[in-house]
């Protein structure tokens, strides 16, 4: 014990970050890389794209229940351990879905990664924070920011690119060789603290664990699939609804009234944490949402392939890079509620640019928006996580980290599904709308009408060429009603993004504090 707490006294802090930083770079990366190859996942699987969805879904389960457990594990099996069991589990899971040959291989090998790398990300902050005193905390968290803010834009980038250029099993592949320098220089650079390392006697809350299980695996299910079942009008979606709230119930009671419990709940009485958690879920819901909908938009309305969609997400990593660099140069001279008020600000702006879309842009009018988002992600993201754990005493951070992880996932995965569902009736509204303009009354429909039917009449009979051109016309107004629904969402992102800002206020000057 003594030659450990020697160690980690002599250790320089820094090199505690290339592990962790190297971890959970490729964690995040994998929670978005597998997007843009999941059509060719599906045919490789002979399943339908609805089917492939499971690829994403389990992952994101079986993370989302071992996030709020990394406490428990820390205790029961030391947390430098866990943390290289992790990566272990991880990088042969990876492997192993590589080389899937059926669906049920895939879904079984996903749930194992998403086992493996629930713990990463929890460990990987709480170290970070820990191993850096109060002053020198933000250029930390400005080069952990920057792999959480960075992996899941690269994620669809990279992953077009190997699934054009390559074949979908390299995207899994790759983590193979940066599991294993991850793995070695966690041995080499990480030590654990006594209230870190392993404790006798460390039981197992079954029954916290099984209502846990229930209420993330029921949620998902219903975050996934309710958009396509209509929701509430489903009665499933009704059912699967309730099981979640009530097993989410009684798991906050069991983990309240068991002094052996999963996870620690008093951390919210630190208003900070509180506060800082509360702000952190908005701004993961609307980052997620957007990585999901602005390929989505490319490809569907402009015609682009997995490649460029991905490309198009560049300038937002580059906008990352700078406020990572801009951070860690002025963290300690700013105080930090200004900096993420800046960044949200930044973001609302690159959201209401993008609210301006239409179908004649040029890559530029989709990059300039992409780079002001990324710049304000990086200056808001990476002093809210220090804002959030700045009053925690080092022994409930990892703990504390767990549970933001774990909410912050909750956060994207309602964010993803809320926007699809605006998309989905967005355009139902508008077309809806747009329809009431297209009747034979209406001078500029029947002229258009026109038009296009002198244009094929020349090869077709005139019923034939007037059907025709009205097929042109329903074309165009469901392109422009999608068009539409795009727009209203990112104007939502925009909002969400404004409404935050007075919640900072709440906040606990830290900078102040210690001086």
């Amino acid at each position: 014990m003594a030659e450990n707490n020697e160690n980690l006294e002599n250790i320089n802090p820094w090199l505690a970050c290339l592990p962790t930083m190297t971890a959970a770079f490729m964690f995040v990366l994998d929670a978005t890389i597998a997007n843009v190859a999941l059509p060719h996942m599906a045919g490789s699987f002979s399943v339908s794209r609805d089917e492939s969805m499971w690829i994403l879904t389990s992952y994101l389960i079986a993370s989302g229940i071992v996030i709020p457990m990394v406490d428990w594990f820390s205790k029961a099996m030391g947390r430098k351990n866990f943390f290289i069991a992790s990566i272990i589990t991880f990088t042969i899971a990876s492997a192993l879905c590589g080389m899937a040959q059926t669906m049920v291989q895939m879904v079984a090998f996903r749930i194992l990664q998403g086992v493996g790398g629930g713990g990463i990300l929890p460990i990987s902050q709480a170290i970070l924070l820990e191993n850096f005193k109060p002053s020198e905390r933000g250029k930390a968290m400005a080069m952990f920011g920057m792999v959480i803010v960075l992996a899941p834009i690269l994620g669809p980038v990279l992953g077009g690119w190997i699934t054009e250029n390559w074949t979908w099993p390299y995207i899994y592949y790759i983590n193979i060789p940066i599991g294993i320098l991850a793995w070695v220089l966690s041995n080499m650079f990480i030590f654990d603290p006594d209230y870190a390392k392993k404790q006798e006697g460390v039981k197992t809350d079954f029954i916290g664990f099984f209502f846990l299980c229930m209420w993330l695996v029921s949620l998902q299910v219903v975050l996934d699939k309710g958009n396509n079942a209509d929701w509430f009008n489903s009665s499933w979606v009704c059912w699967l609804s309730f099981v979640s709230v009530t097993s989410a119930i009684l798991f906050i009671i069991s983990q309240v009234k068991n002094k052996q419990s999963l996870v620690d709940l008093t951390v919210f009485k630190d208003k900070n944490y509180l506060v800082g958690t509360a702000v952190q879920i908005v701004m993961q819901a609307v980052l997620l949402a957007s990585v999901v909908i602005l390929p989505q938009f490319l490809q569907s309305l402009m015609g682009y392939d997995a490649y460029l969609s991905g490309l198009s997400m560049m300038p937002r990593g580059v906008g990352a890079l700078t406020a990572t660099i801009l951070y860690g140069s002025f963290a300690n001279k700013f105080d930090g509620r200004l900096l993420v008020a800046v960044g949200l600000i930044c973001i609302a702006s690159g959201c209401m640019m993008l609210g301006n879309l239409n179908l004649e842009i040029s890559m530029v009018s989709i990059g300039f928006p992409n780079f002001l988002f990324g710049l304000g992600l990086g200056l808001s993201m990476i002093p809210i996580i220090t804002l959030s754990m700045a009053t925690l005493r080092n022994d409930q951070m990892t703990n504390a980290s767990g549970l933001q992880n774990l909410l912050k996932n909750i956060g994207g995965a309602v964010g993803t599904s809320v926007v699809a569902t605006l998309i989905t009736r967005g355009a139902q509204k508008h077309q809806f709308m747009l329809i009431q303009h297209l009747t034979d009354t209406t001078a500029n429909y029947v002229e258009r009408v026109q038009t296009y039917t002198g244009a094929f009449i020349t090869n077709y009979d005139p019923v034939t060429a007037s059907y025709m051109a009205k097929g042109v016309i329903n074309r165009l107004l469901l392109q422009q009603s999608t068009l539409l629904a795009f727009i209203d969402a990112f104007r939502v992102f925009a909002i969400a993004a404004v409404a935050i800002i007075p919640f900072l206020l709440l906040l606990k000057n830290i900078k102040k504090e210690e001086h």
